[in-house]
C-alpha cells in the first residue's frame, strides 16, 4: 500500500506539472478544462494501478518448485503492469500485428518424413555463434511450437528465437503439417489431440543431439498439444523441461467463448477463414475423404472441426475430439517440470478452466491479470534457462 500512495503521488504531480505546461489556463473558456482533465487522470491512475496492475497468480502443486521459481524467475511474482492505454485483452490481441517487430531470423529448412509417408518441414537456427555453447553436439536445444495456424514466421516465435540466442541456445522449429509451404503427400494435416507427428519430431530432434539438453515450448494450440504429448508419455520423453503460453486447458471452454457474439466477430470467424484458407490449398489431398464444399462454409472453429479435423482424425463426434484434445485430463500423468503461463481474460482460454486440483508438484501456472493471447513472451521465456539449472 505504500509502495500504492507513492505511485499515486508521484504520477498526480508528474501529471500536474505537463498539464500546467502543455495546457493553457483558458482550456474551455476557464480553468475548468484543466480541472476534468487532472481529475480523470488521477482517478483513472488510481483504478490502474488498484485494479488492473496485478501480481501474477502462482499456482503449484508443490512448494520445492514454487520456492525455486520464486528465487530463480522472479518475474513471476512481480507486480504485471499492461499496457496503459490498451490493457484489455481483446484489444491488445488485434493490436499485437500491428506494434509488434520482427526480429530477422535466417533458417536452415529440413524434411523429415512419417511413417504414414508424410513429410514435416522443421525450421533451425543452430546459433553455430554461440560463445556460451561452442560445442553444438552439447548445445541446449528449444523446440518451439506455433499456434494454430502459425509457422515458424510468427513474431513471437522470431522473438522467442532471439532470446534463445543470447541465451546461446540452438532452436528448431515444429511447423505442422501444410502450414509452410510444403506439399502434402498424404490425405492428413494436423490437430492438438494426436500427438504422433510431434513424437517423431522429438525422436528426430533428439537423436541428432543426444547429449544436448532438450527443451520444447509452446503457444495457444502448439501449447496444448505440447501438454497433450506430455501427458501420453510421462516420463519417457527425452525433454528436460517445458513452458506453454495461451494453452487452452478444456476445449469446450474455449469454444463456447470464442462463440461468443463479440469473440466470434473479433477472432472466431477470422481464423475459421486462416484454417479454411490452409486446407483448401490442399484441396485435391481431401476430396474423396471429406466434403470440402461444406468445410468451406463453415463459420466457426467449431463447424470446422466438426467438418474436417474430427472427421479426418477418425472421431466419431465433435465432442469425441474435443474431449480428446483437452489437456486438462492429461496433467497428472505429465512427468518433467512445465511452466504455463496464461492471462486471467484471455478470451482463447478461459482462466476458471485451469484445473488446481490436477496441477503436479512439478506443474506450475501463472497468470497475470491482463494480458492478450499469445503475449509476454519475453520476460518469461527466460525461465527456460533457470529451469534448465534445475532439472540439472
Amino acid at each position: 500500500m505504500q509502495r500504492l500512495a507513492m505511485d499515486l503521488r508521484m504520477l498526480s504531480r508528474e501529471l500536474s506539472l505537463y498539464l500546467e505546461h502543455q495546457v493553457q489556463v483558458g482550456f474551455f473558456g476557464s480553468g475548468v478544462g484543466l480541472s476534468l482533465i487532472l481529475g480523470f487522470s488521477v482517478a483513472y491512475a488510481c483504478y490502474y494501478l488498484s485494479s488492473i496492475a496485478k501480481k501474477p497468480q502462482l499456482v503449484t502443486g508443490g512448494e520445492s518448485f514454487s520456492r525455486f521459481l520464486q528465487d530463480h524467475c522472479p518475474v513471476v511474482t512481480e507486480t504485471y503492469y499492461p499496457t496503459v492505454w490498451c490493457w484489455e485483452s481483446r484489444g491488445q490481441t488485434l493490436l499485437r500485428p500491428f506494434i509488434t517487430s520482427k526480429p530477422p531470423v535466417q533458417y536452415r529448412n529440413e524434411l523429415i518424413k512419417t511413417s504414414d509417408g508424410g513429410q514435416i518441414l522443421l525450421d533451425w537456427f543452430d546459433n553455430d555463434n554461440s560463445k556460451s555453447y561452442m560445442d553444438a553436439s552439447t548445445r541446449p536445444t528449444i523446440l518451439l511450437l506455433p499456434g494454430l495456424t502459425g509457422t515458424s514466421k510468427e513474431s513471437y516465435i522470431l522473438h522467442m528465437i532471439h532470446l534463445s540466442e543470447e541465451l546461446g541456445y540452438r532452436c528448431v522449429v515444429f511447423n505442422n503439417r501444410g502450414t509452410a509451404g510444403e506439399n502434402l503427400l498424404t490425405p492428413r494435416t494436423y490437430s492438438c489431440a494426436n500427438t504422433e507427428d510431434l513424437e517423431t519430431v522429438i525422436h528426430h530432434v533428439h537423436s541428432l543431439y543426444p547429449s544436448a539438453p532438450f527443451l520444447a515450448a509452446g503457444v495457444s494450440m502448439g501449447g496444448m498439444l505440447l501438454l497433450n504429448y506430455l501427458g501420453k508419455i510421462g516420463r519417457k520423453t527425452p525433454l528436460k523441461a517445458a513452458a506453454t503460453f495461451s494453452v487452452g486447458w478444456n476445449t469446450f471452454a474455449c469454444s463456447e467463448s470464442l462463440e461468443k457474439p463479440l469473440n466470434w466477430l473479433l477472432f472466431n470467424y477470422y481464423l475459421t477463414t486462416c484454417l479454411q484458407s490452409s486446407v483448401n490449398k490442399h484441396r485435391h489431398m481431401f476430396v474423396k475423404l471429406i466434403d470440402m464444399d461444406h468445410v468451406m462454409k463453415a463459420k466457426s472453429i467449431r463447424e470446422f472441426d466438426k467438418r474436417f479435423t474430427s472427421v479426418l482424425f477418425g472421431y466419431q463426434t465433435i465432442d469425441d475430439y474435443y474431449t480428446d484434445a483437452s489437456p486438462n485430463r492429461r496433467l497428472k500423468s505429465v512427468g518433467i517440470p512445465v511452466l504455463c503461463l496464461n492471462s486471467v481474460d484471455d478470451v482463447f482460454s478461459p482462466s476458471h478452466e485451469i484445473q488446481r486440483r490436477k496441477i503436479k508438484k512439478i506443474i506450475t501456472n501463472v497468470s497475470p491479470p491482463k494480458d492478450k493471447h499469445c503475449y509476454h513472451l519475453e520476460q518469461y521465456f527466460t525461465f527456460l534457462l533457470s529451469i534448465y539449472v534445475f532439472t540439472i
